[in-house]
This record gives structure tokens, C-alpha cells and sequence, in this order.
């Protein structure tokens, strides 16, 4: 309540909503230069918010960002060219992904290597690596240390073998529109 008061006092002629204030803030958070300008703060404190000129455009690139983070796992995949491994045996299970030096690659398991991967990519953080670095981390089966052989965690599914493989179609892609959306905000002024 109070913040809503605090933005309808500084945008008179705006007529917001409490969602409208948690995308306006949701885009701000996300915004190039307020992430530089507060970076040392953001690691102690709580955020401070500041006034944009332009309340609309930052409201509705929260909202579309909101949408495209929370909706992930039904977004459409990233196109990335499929490369199989000649003689190898068809195989979607994943041990560990691993990306090539100049990340325009991902190793997906001996059978496929996915590749078109763009650079912008990366741009899109989640604390200190990318979308598609944290999938990679992630996303990979864990043994158990005393008995190598026996599996301690599988994120493959049985149900759906291209589950991992669509995931990161789709980080690919919500990641480069995320860039593009956070690029066409306007200056926070």
C-alpha cells in the first residue's frame, strides 16, 4: 500500500495497480545500468528502487519478462543445430554437458553436440552465471563418491528422454529475449 502511494503520488496521471509496481520494479531489477550503479549495494542491502521516466515502458517489460520467466518450460526452443557423432548409438540421457571454449557449443553427451549457441546468451545472469551455465551445473548426473556406480542423482526422465534437451532450447531462448527486452528499456534518467 504504501509503495503504491509512492508511485501514484510520483505518476499522477498513471493508473497503476500493485502488479503494475512489481513489473515496473521486476524490469528495474533487471535494468543494465541500475544493476552497475547499485552493484555494491544490491550485495548488503535491501534494493532501492528508483523513479523512471517512463513508467509504462518498464511496467510492460515486466510483465513480459515475468511472463517468459515464470512460463520457461513452455517456451519455444531455441533453433541450435543438432550435430550427432558419426557410428554413435543414438542417446539423449545426459551425464555432463560441457561447453566449448568460445560457448557457441554444448557438448550435450557423446552422441550430440548442440551448436548456434549465441553470445548474448551469457548477458542474462542469475547471480554469478549465465541461465544456461546454471542448467549445465545442474543438470548432470551425480555419483556417489565411496561407489562410483551407484547414482546418487539423475535428472534424466524415462517419461520424457528429450525433457533436458528441450530445457535448454528453451533457456537458450528465453535468455537472448531476455537480453533483447532488458536492451530496448529506456534510460532509468
Amino acid at each position: 500500500d504504501w509503495a503504491l502511494e509512492q508511485f501514484k503520488t510520483h505518476y499522477p496521471r498513471a493508473k497503476l495497480t500493485k502488479r503494475d509496481i512489481f513489473h515496473y520494479v521486476y524490469a528495474a531489477l533487471h535494468h543494465p545500468e541500475y544493476r552497475e550503479k547499485y552493484a555494491a549495494n544490491l550485495r548488503r542491502e535491501l534494493p532501492r528502487i528508483p523513479l523512471a521516466p517512463d513508467f509504462a515502458a518498464f511496467a510492460g517489460a515486466g510483465k513480459k519478462l515475468a511472463e517468459l520467466h515464470i512460463g520457461y518450460e513452455s517456451q519455444k526452443e531455441y533453433k541450435l543445430k543438432r550435430v550427432e557423432t558419426p557410428g554413435a548409438k543414438l542417446d539423449l540421457r545426459v551425464e555432463r554437458m560441457k561447453l566449448s571454449k568460445d560457448k557457441t557449443a554444448l557438448a550435450y553427451n557423446g552422441y550430440l553436440t548442440l551448436e548456434g549457441i549465441p553470445p548474448e546468451v551469457f548477458e542474462y545472469r542469475l547471480g554469478n552465471r549465465s541461465a544456461l551455465e546454471w542448467v549445465i551445473d545442474q543438470y548432470r548426473v551425480e555419483r556417489d563418491k565411496v561407489d562410483p556406480e551407484k547414482v546418487v542423482s539423475d535428472p534424466n526422465r524415462p517419461d520424457d528422454e528429450e525433457y533436458i534437451l528441450r530445457l535448454v532450447g528453451q533457456v537458450v531462448a528465453v535468455s537472448a529475449e531476455t537480453v533483447k527486452l532488458v536492451k530496448s528499456l529506456p534510460p532509468l534518467g
